[in-house]
């Protein structure tokens, strides 16, 4: 049997999607997209052919960082429907042949949540001890010198207490203290109640950071030789990230996972600085995560040489058995269709290209599939707290912006008149209706890739090879049969010794072809040969 046909590994083979709750389908005109919106997309889904979605957080949350700010694990937010609409989307998504996964957010919660508010009470509150509290430094100042992502101290003080919170994300967020056994059963529980409801899996939020070192030591200052975003803040994340314990939890989590029929599926958000540091969190390969987004590819420029070392350090580094997960955008970072292709549809479709080729499992964002851009917005609509507190340098509200279905008043996101919750793109520039039935059209091509995909082992589940090619290219074999070509430059370009049938091309006009040695593919033009 292989991966493709193992019902264990369901998942190898297949596409994902990743849905921005918020920003999908608006079903009762409130501005907020929610669960009975998403139900109501499930035809474009299957018709796309991917066999998974992944939802951003739809559980409790009072919004200080719009849904990872968690007030309750195991309830749905009012403002996205209810239990029985989830029970809902799970029923109906496996219907048409798609699992879902949910967002866990294990670092922290909101200080909304009862936890919090009863480790607020005193020092000897039940809940104390699943935060991170310590008490200041002898001149009142924080316990050590760690920043919080978002911008400032890492550390809030509670003064009727007399100590500070750790929060590595917004003050409303409070770090758990993992150190603490009675966390890892709350999450027990949380993560079982979840599984038992028919749902396929997590995607695990800053997985990389649950756990922070025991003595809360200070971290070392920031080099020119560390990423960009710690050279920013002045301090290279060393003991508040990273830490070898998160690997312990999540073994935990893989072992609770195994005892179900099929397996459910943990997908880390693994933003770690390193491929060496992303293959650790495959453990022996099938003893801790199934997948970690590789981040690495996603922050690449669209060049060959550099995706492509990028692809082949990560096959070098991944253990035995391990799988690849790949990713261009997601609701934190620029869409590739920004930021990779500068809005041409060329690009945009030889971007899906490689995603849709290379060995492991792609996940596309919401209107990666059509090509969707960057919404603009004005700081006024702002409501990213990063993006509130770093304009105009960084922000995510511009990746968050409501998914476009057709050309009229509210783009089919939401009913004309109606004001969304972020700036709506002009809905005439791009949008599903348009392309259905183009051949040439982005989404057309989309679905195309992943049929010849799902049809075909060799590009679901094949090995990887590289190709020597000419500068500015980049070809590869999948598997026996498959040979994908990819002319990522400005002038066209012949690739030698290819034989075969055109199975899928950037160019709808080459599809079909029968080639004889060479193949020629004009600039921003990508084609997968089979024999």
């Amino acid at each position: 049997m292989s991966d493709q046909t193992d019902p264990d590994r369901w998942w190898q083979g297949g596409v994902f999607y990743q849905i921005y709750p918020r920003s999908y389908a608006d079903s009762n005109g409130d501005g907020i997209g929610d669960l009975p919106g998403i139900i109501s997309k499930l035809d474009h889904l299957a018709r796309l052919g991917v066999v998974g979605v992944w939802i951003s957080p739809v559980t409790c949350s009072p919004n200080r960082d719009w849904g990872y700010d968690v007030s309750d694990y195991c309830d749905v937010d009012p403002s996205f429907g209810t239990l029985e609409d989830l029970d809902t989307l799970v029923r109906e998504a496996g219907t048409r042949g798609i699992r879902i996964l949910m967002d866990l957010v294990p670092n922290h919660t909101s200080d909304q949540h009862a936890w919090f508010v009863d480790a607020l009470s005193g020092r000897d509150a039940r809940h104390r001890d699943y935060y991170v509290w310590a008490d200041p430094k002898a001149d009142g100042s924080p316990p050590n010198n760690w920043v919080s992502i978002f911008g400032g101290p890492a550390w809030k003080f509670h003064e009727p207490s007399g100590q500070f919170y750790l929060h590595n994300f917004e003050a409303g967020q409070p770090d758990l203290n993992w150190w603490n056994e009675d966390v890892h059963r709350e999450f027990d529980e949380i993560i079982r109640f979840w599984w038992d409801r028919g749902v396929a899996g997590f995607r695990i939020d800053v997985c990389n950071m649950m756990i922070k070192d025991k003595e809360l030591r200070d971290n070392p200052p920031a080099t020119e030789d560390d990423p960009i975003e710690q050279q920013f803040m002045g301090v290279r994340y060393v003991y508040n990230s990273d830490r070898p314990e998160a690997h312990d939890i999540l073994k935990r989590w893989r072992s609770i996972s195994d005892s179900y029929r099929p397996p459910r599926l943990l997908i880390g958000e693994t933003n770690v600085d390193t491929l060496e540091k992303l293959a650790e969190f495959y453990g022996a390969g099938r003893d801790e995560l199934h997948g970690g987004f590789n981040f690495q590819f996603m922050a690449a420029p669209f060049e060959a040489a550099t995706l492509r070392a990028v692809v082949e350090g990560t096959e070098a580094l991944l253990p035995p058995g391990a799988w690849p997960t790949w990713h261009g955008s997601n609701h934190d970072f620029s869409r590739l269709a920004t930021r990779w292709a500068g809005g041409e549809p060329a690009k945009v479709k030889l971007a899906l290209l490689v995603l849709l080729t290379l060995r492991g499992t792609p996940f596309l964002y919401q209107g990666d599939e059509i090509g969707q851009v960057d919404g603009i917005l004005t700081k006024e609509q702002l409501l990213d707290p990063v993006g509130l507190r770093f304009y105009p340098y960084a922000g995510r509200d511009q990746a968050r912006t409501p998914m476009v279905w057709h050309g009229g008043e509210g783009g089919g996101f939401t009913e004309p008149g109606v004001t969304p919750w972020l700036p709506l793109a002009d809905p005439t520039a791009c949008n599903v209706a348009d392309q259905e039935g183009d051949p040439s059209s982005v989404l057309e091509f989309c679905r195309r890739a992943i049929a010849v995909r799902t049809a075909r082992d060799d590009l679901a589940i094949g090995d990887y090879r590289s190709l020597e090619t000419p500068e500015s290219t980049w070809a590869y074999v999948r598997g026996e049969g498959a040979t994908v070509l990819l002319n990522m430059g400005d002038e066209p370009v012949t690739f030698e010794g290819v034989g075969g049938t055109v199975a899928l091309a950037t160019d709808h006009g080459l599809e079909g072809s029968n080639i004889e040695g060479a193949l020629t593919l004009g600039p921003w033009i990508g084609a997968v040969v089979v024999r």
